[in-house]
């Protein structure tokens, strides 16, 4: 998937949400606010988003979002319990109704740890309920760019089956 077809599916995704004045916000990390303009590409959009953190170190994780140091301790920031307090957290500091949470690994290179590049976190919290979706990509060429891609495509997905 490229940029024009992320920003279709986002018109797609967000159209109805609009209708219905369903409020979001993302944390993103990894994907570096990609999620964020795609998602104000959207004509109509500011009518329910709230806004987004790009929260690429640690220290912001835990300052702005309320993930725990322990989480991060115990599982890391590239992990399925960061990417749900990641969500959980935007969308309370935000008073969303939906809030997005991303964390991985891009590449090419690693991050020093026993992760493969690849491996992604997206999140998704609604009222009492978050869902955590894992991306295990082995992409060969532009790693970092499909990386980043399949993450903002995964969210969106994510997003559009809210109200199903």
């Amino acid at each position: 998937m490229n940029e024009k077809d992320l920003i279709c599916l986002a018109n797609k995704v967000v159209t109805p949400l609009i209708e219905s004045g369903v409020t979001l916000s993302v944390a993103e990390s990894c994907t570096g606010g990609w999620l964020s303009k795609t998602l104000t590409d959207v004509s109509g959009i500011s009518a329910i988003y709230k806004g987004g953190i790009c929260s690429y170190s640690n220290e912001i994780k835990i300052k702005l979002l309320g993930v725990s140091p322990e989480t991060l301790g115990t599982f890391g920031a590239v992990s399925e319990q960061t990417a749900r307090e990641m969500a959980q957290g935007i969308r309370n500091a935000m008073g969303t109704d939906v809030g997005i949470g991303i964390t991985g690994i891009a590449g090419p290179a690693s991050d020093n740890t026993h992760k493969p590049v690849g491996l992604i976190y997206v999140a998704i919290s609604q009222g009492n309920k978050t869902l955590v979706k894992e991306l295990r990509n082995n992409f060969t060429e532009n790693i970092r760019l499909n990386n980043r891609l399949s993450a903002v495509e995964t969210a969106l997905n994510l997003l559009g089956g809210i109200n199903e």
